[in-house]
């Protein structure tokens, strides 16, 4: 359906449309007194009408300015460049429109440098396993191999594995296209068995880490495939930071309106200044040193999942010695 165009759309400049609207209204205004009135002298008329289009186009020029500032700024962030503000002073539409050009610029300077960041470290993910079995295959072309070789190609291709499918959740978890299925469990047994695929996990691994579960009886409302997604990775990411030896518990409790799972191990801790990235896509932290596995997509994975459900998830102070995450779930859909 197309629409008629409006009065002044073919001027091209605004203050220019201020005028002629001021022109308008003083030309109507003229014709009023002189069909009651009588007719002015025609200099003063004439001397008022053009004072009047002076002083608008004189306060069109402040008006106008943020426009010509977001005009510039947009082709600016066209070429890529996202750090151009707009003054904003004024209350009218005009401050509302740079304020929200302003927060509109912020937004996509952040999605940006995510994006670039996504970038290098997927690149950088990439890069090791695809490097390993690479040097696999050479020795195999060269007829060297024993099984250790292929263990570590077998590694090496299920991390990349990993990565692909933990990249592909990711990107349906922020789309808004993975639902919910919600439905009542109980959460000593559900808690039990993914603690009892986490031993395997770890025993398959070599980890020498301990599973204790301590959860108070009761039935809650979730989504158990994505809620087994977060405890599974919280589990692993506890054992692999978990010394030889150590245990890693988990504890279930139910507090008002809301569930509370607790995941504690006896690694290296978190700093509290680092606590709020562990959350970010690929941020392993200082204390993931020297440890391998991870893709660094577990715990962004956990909090999407977490804030589908409407709860929260954060790093609390626990022991001396340890990480402790906190899971706090509303218990009723």
């Amino acid at each position: 359906m197309i629409k008629a165009p409006r009065p002044l759309d073919f001027v091209p400049f605004i203050k220019l449309k201020l005028g002629l609207v001021i022109l308008a209204s003083g030309m109507a205004g003229l014709a009023v007194f002189w069909s009651v009135l009588g007719w002015k002298p025609p200099a003063t008329s004439l001397t008022a009408v053009g004072v009047a289009l002076l002083i608008s186009q004189i306060l069109a020029h402040g008006m106008t300015r943020p426009l010509r500032e977001m005009t510039v700024a947009a082709k600016a962030m066209a070429r890529g460049d996202y750090s151009l503000r707009v003054r904003a002073t004024s209350r009218d539409e005009v401050g509302q429109l740079a304020v929200a050009f302003n927060q509109m610029a912020g937004d996509l300077a952040t999605a940006d440098r995510q994006r670039r960041e996504l970038i290098a470290n997927v690149s950088h993910e990439l890069r090791t396993p695809i490097f390993a079995v690479q040097a696999v295959l050479e020795n195999v072309v060269d007829g060297v191999s024993d099984p250790d070789t292929l263990r570590t190609a077998l590694a090496q291709t299920e991390r990349l594995g990993r990565l692909v499918t933990e990249l592909l959740d990711l990107s349906r978890i922020e789309a808004g296209v993975v639902p919910l299925d919600l439905e009542p469990f109980d959460v000593a047994g559900f808690l039990a068995v993914a603690v009892r695929e986490a031993e395997v996990a770890a025993g398959a691994a070599g980890r020498d880490v301990r599973f204790s579960v301590h959860a108070e009886p009761g039935k809650a409302v979730a989504d158990p495939g994505r809620l087994h997604q977060v405890v599974a990775n919280l589990l692993d990411n506890a054992a692999r930071h978990s010394p030889a030896g150590g245990t890693v518990t988990v504890t279930a409790r139910r507090e008002a309106e809301h569930l509370v799972l607790d995941v504690t191990d006896e690694g290296p801790g978190i700093p509290p200044d680092q606590r709020a990235r562990v959350f970010e896509r690929f941020t392993r932290g200082e204390r993931a040193a020297g440890h391998s596995g991870g893709t660094g997509l577990g715990l962004a994975i956990a909090h999407w999942v977490v804030e589908l459900h409407g709860g929260g998830i954060s790093v609390v102070d626990g022991p001396a010695a340890g990480c402790r995450i906190r899971v706090t779930l509303p218990v009723s859909a």
